[in-house]
Formats: structure tokens, sequence, C-alpha cells
């Protein structure tokens, strides 16, 4: 066995332990992970005790329920270089800058939203989720409910997505906000103060 195969045997011998002490650190039992992930109970007691080597098919869904990287689960060193490298992803005509890259639980980004984007009228959507929002610069247009606000810099809104919702810029400056987005029941623990 060359150094290379034994340093990869190394990382995976440790991926039980690891996975172990996620679980119970999380209070979570085998049966509950099990639902979650989609494997078998006596696989992941296997992963677990090291009995099952670790695959990536295996770890991918484990990484995804435990909110944690990849990195994590298999022990990567770490790189030394905790920034976030985010690739902008333009939607609809708004840009998004990713500020996390944690799979799963809460998001966040940054949005800049050009001029009298979107060019339509507001038409709320609602879905699953919880979000906060705080405005950076220029004048934001938020519709939630029966609501139609102006959110200023320094202004911040939350709101459960269930209840109908948009937001737009029609001014003539860029509007940049803070997002954080997650599933329902995570929130931010930061209200901005009624009109």
């Amino acid at each position: 066995m060359n150094d290379a195969e034994q340093e990869i045997d190394e990382v995976l011998d440790g991926v039980g332990q690891r996975l172990r002490e996620l679980r119970q650190r999380r209070g979570a039992t085998l049966a509950q992970l099990s639902t979650a992930t989609d494997i078998s109970i006596s696989t992941l007691s296997r992963l677990e005790s090291g009995q099952r080597r670790p695959t990536l098919e295996l770890l991918m869904p484990l990484a995804r329920a435990h909110h944690v990287p990849l990195d994590e689960l298999v022990g990567a060193p770490p790189t030394g270089d905790p920034r976030v490298h985010a690739r902008p992803v333009t939607r609809h005509g708004m840009t998004y800058v990713p500020l996390t890259r944690r799979p799963g639980g809460l998001q966040a980004y940054k949005q800049i939203i050009p001029p009298r984007v979107p060019e339509r009228e507001p038409d709320p959507r609602s879905h699953e989720g919880y979000e906060w929002m705080y405005v950076l610069s220029g004048r934001l247009r938020l519709v939630l409910g029966e609501h139609d606000l102006e959110l200023t810099p320094g202004e911040a809104a939350e709101f459960d997505t269930h209840v109908p919702h948009w937001f737009g810029n029609f001014g003539t400056q860029p509007v940049e906000l803070l997002t954080i987005f997650g599933p329902q029941g995570e929130r931010v623990h930061l209200r901005a103060r009624p009109a």
C-alpha cells in the first residue's frame, strides 16, 4: 500500500466516529436518521461502527441531514482560507450572491435588484420557509399579504413565506439587500419596528 492509499484509509476510518458524534450531538436516533436519509438502520449502524466503508452515495444524504459540509464528515484538513468564494447567479433580472456554503438550514444571500426590476406588476406568491431581509442601499418595495411597504437603507423585514409576498425595485437606483432564508421554523431573531 502506498502513502496516498494509507492516507485515504486513515481518513475513511475516522468517518464512523464522526457520524456517531454528529447524530448524538443532534439527539437523533438511527431510526430518525434512516427516515431523513432513506439509508437503512443497519447500514447506518455499520457505518458508525466502522464495519461498512463510507461511499459518496451514503455520505451526501448524511451531510444534508446533519447540515454540515461533506468535508466535515470525512475530516478533510482545513484549507486555511475561511472566505466564501461566491458565484453570483442571475434570476428574473436579479443577482444573487450566496454568502453561505453549508447545505440545508439557513442560507444567506446578497441580492442586487436593478432599477425597475421586475418590470411587471406585483404577483405575490407563497412557499415553504421563513425569510429575513435587510436593505443596504436603494428603496425596496415589499408586498406582503395586504401590506404594500417601502423599505429604505437600514430597515429590515422578516416574514413567514406562507404569506403571499413579492418584492422588487421601482426606483431609479439599484437596491442592495441581505437576505436570510430558512426552512419553516428557522428564524433570525431580529425584528423590524412596525411602521
